[in-house]
């Protein structure tokens, strides 16, 4: 075997269907297209959400809700997931470097402790914000919680 007899698969390769090349093809006439309306016109490109004359669905459903544009989303991590991550790597100081490497947050995530767990450690922990619970639980460890701005 060489280049010179190189073939693809037997079946792997199909012809291209030349349409509208007159009658005898089997393909002229209408082209493929059917008989008439807008996807038969040259040019035809379908509305987004175009349901074929029904009603869409964006327009059948009621709007409803609210999106508040000054919302704060923060990433949520439990006293317990930091527990676990002391008792793994013996680290004190806390920090969002220390949980995005440990792949608990993506670099833009603003972090919040939650109070779900328990606590053995004297912990110090700087975070975006800190339940009243969290912050309950860390301090009764004489652990420090410090807020980034």
């Amino acid at each position: 075997m060489n280049l010179s007899n190189l073939k693809p698969a037997e079946g792997s390769v199909s012809k291209r269907k030349r349409i509208g090349r007159g009658q005898g093809s089997g393909k002229g006439g209408t082209s493929t297209r059917g008989q008439k309306g807008a996807q038969s016109r040259s040019g035809y490109s379908r509305k987004f959400g175009f349901e074929g004359g029904q009603m869409p669905m964006q327009r059948r459903l009621p709007k409803f809700g609210f999106k508040n544009i000054n919302r704060v989303e923060y990433k949520a991590i439990n006293i317990s997931t930091l527990q676990s991550l002391y008792e793994k790597t013996g680290l004190t100081d806390i920090n969002i470097e220390v949980l995005k490497n440990a792949g608990l947050v993506s670099k833009n995530d603003l972090v919040k402790i939650l109070g779900k767990g328990e606590l053995s450690a004297k912990l110090n922990v700087s975070a975006h914000g800190f339940s009243q619970t969290a912050k309950q639980v860390i301090e009764a460890k004489e652990g420090t919680v410090t807020v980034i701005e």
